[in-house]
């Protein structure tokens, strides 16, 4: 059983909306993939001691791999929309430790038959079930709903261990036609995005809160925008009427995810937002997506950057049910060590974030196991992690 000790953390970032730092404690310790204690490295040190490995962040921040809740992938490290190879491992480099699909819309030839729709998201689960991009874990398979599927498909979907399906790409005559099968989905176990706003390039249909609320999925996919966001006074209406989260991504309206940010900390409804990139999309492949719109959102908007933090950690975590986004006893070892760039006016990561700028990652974890010291996308490190042994 592999170990692996974080230690010398200055600041410990938990992913937990509630209580977002970690105190009293600068020591990690992983074994065969899950955390298995925080604390005091002179409380740890003969655990510290028999690790494997010993990652010293020097005193820099140690918080959870970032969840993009909303990645186009399709078959391998691969974009056919923007013809990039190998951006997944990219995106591990902007601290990004696991990936949702939101629909593997872009597969060139997407089928769009009953069958065909069902086998695309079972082969890119399996897929993607042992296939680890840079490290990096994708939740792949994510079913594209069509009119044309039954309830017994949703079923028979669930046994084959498709758990994601989308709404905003069938051939529905009127959105409220999947209602139905958005019913059926959610009663088989599969948590259901919807496409929120105007059209995209992608060829998804144009929705509105009356929509929404009709449909009432799991997720309002890029409530900010995809890249059009809706009116504000269809948020608004989300976030009185539904219990649905309300998602903010990179490539939508900052204008918009700045709006939907305050209106969530005047509802106190911050557990119900959640950051994804909507990438690679007609914006690109933009490996710091996710850890750029939490600079945004927590240097231009309300809220510190350590509670900004969990809005791509835990709140994702929550939203589809995943053993990760925390710094906490059992759950995933998915860890990031990052600090004030260098020749920055901050001192520490947070700092950075809160002046606008970029951390520099000196460091990702994922399953326990470190991947690579110093970010090539991000600006170096003021305090760069190493490894002890």
């Amino acid at each position: 059983m592999a170990t692996l000790a974080v230690v010398g953390a200055g600041t410990l970032v938990s992913g937990d909306l509630a209580h977002p730092l970690i105190e009293d404690a600068d020591t990690v310790l992983c074994a065969d993939g899950v955390i298995t204690a925080v604390g005091r490295a002179a409380d740890l040190a003969g655990q510290v001691a028999a690790a494997d490995r010993v990652l010293d962040a020097a005193g820099a921040t140690v918080a959870p791999g970032l969840i993009d809740s909303h990645g186009h992938v399709t078959f391998g490290d691969y974009s056919p929309r923007q013809k990039a190879v190998d951006y997944l491992e990219g995106y591990v480099h902007g601290g990004i430790t696991r990936t949702i699909s939101a629909g593997e819309v872009h597969v060139p030839g997407r089928p769009r038959d009953r069958e065909g729709v069902k086998a695309l998201a079972v082969a890119a689960r399996a897929s993607f079930d042992t296939y680890r991009p840079g490290g990096m874990r994708v939740h792949a398979g994510n079913v594209l709903l069509e009119p044309t599927l039954t309830e017994e498909d949703f079923a028979h979907l669930a046994r084959c261990g498709v758990w994601l399906a989308k709404f905003g790409f069938g051939a529905y005559e009127k959105a409220v036609d999947g209602v139905e099968q958005i019913r059926w989905a959610r009663a088989h176990g599969l948590v259901v995005m919807c496409h929120a706003g105007g059209a995209s390039a992608a060829g998804s249909a144009s929705l509105r809160a009356d929509d929404l609320l009709a449909l009432a999925p799991n997720v309002c996919g890029h409530a900010n925008g995809g890249p059009t966001s809706m009116p504000n006074a269809d948020v608004d209406r989300l976030l009185a009427e539904s219990t649905m989260a309300l998602q903010l991504v990179q490539a939508g309206n900052l204008r918009a995810a700045l709006r939907i940010l305050g209106r969530a900390v005047e509802e106190d409804a911050l557990a119900r937002i959640v950051v994804g990139s909507d990438t690679p999309s007609g914006f690109g492949v933009i490996p710091l997506a996710v850890l750029k719109t939490l600079v945004e959102l927590s240097s231009l908007g309300p809220l510190d950057p350590a509670r900004a933090w969990a809005l791509a950690t835990g709140n994702v975590a929550d939203v589809w049910g995943l053993p990760a986004g925390r710094i906490r006893v059992g759950a995933e070892a998915d860890l990031l060590v990052l600090d004030a760039p260098r020749a920055s006016a901050a001192s520490t990561a947070l700092e950075a974030m809160s002046i606008g700028d970029m951390p520099g990652i000196s460091a990702v974890v994922t399953d326990g196991v470190p991947r690579f010291l110093a970010s090539r996308n991000t600006p170096r490190a003021t305090r760069p992690a190493t490894l002890v042994r």
